[in-house]
């Protein structure tokens, strides 16, 4: 077997792993985004859960972890921080007291009503291939939860519910 060199043209380059350019264009994403969330006073975190509780109010912490991809360790204090801002409120479900719910204050409303202008669909620069994009994304990983889990991947076009 012989060696590796820098310039073999069998040898993947780092522009060539996708992982790398979901990586890198995530970090774009997040450049994009922060004089947006600077201006909400939020980080990301914090943006995406005022947007998945203006989906769904009255959510469970672990229903709410499951749908940001946190586990709920990381998501207590984020929440902690959002209900000391006043956006949210926290309180034990009446009939699981081990569960604790969250809801949108009406300054949380108020706070996603103004974010509602402010996205990065322009900036994208896709055009009409946005959703394309973004249902490619999801089903990449979608598709690579499953192959953490051992189970087979999405075929093309599949649609994700999860």
């Amino acid at each position: 077997m012989s060696a590796l060199t820098p310039n073999d043209p069998n040898v993947p380059k780092l522009a060539d792993f996708l992982c790398f350019a979901i990586y890198s264009a995530n970090l774009a994403y997040g450049r994009a985004y922060k004089p947006i969330l600077d201006e909400l006073g939020l980080t990301y975190t914090q943006y995406i859960a005022i947007i998945a509780l203006s989906e769904e109010d009255n959510q469970s912490v672990g229903g709410l972890g499951e749908k940001l991809f946190l586990e709920s360790n990381t998501l207590t204090p984020i929440l902690k921080k959002l209900e000391s801002l006043g956006y949210i409120r926290r309180q034990r479900d009446p009939a699981d007291e081990r569960q604790v719910r969250v809801s949108l204050t009406p300054a949380g409303r108020k706070l996603r009503e103004k974010a509602l202008p402010m996205n990065l669909v322009a900036a994208a620069g896709l055009g009409e291939d946005f959703p394309v994009m973004q249902k490619a994304v999801v089903r990449l990983r979608s598709n690579l939860l499953k192959a953490a889990r051992g189970q087979p991947a999405l075929p093309a076009g599949a649609s994700v519910s999860k």
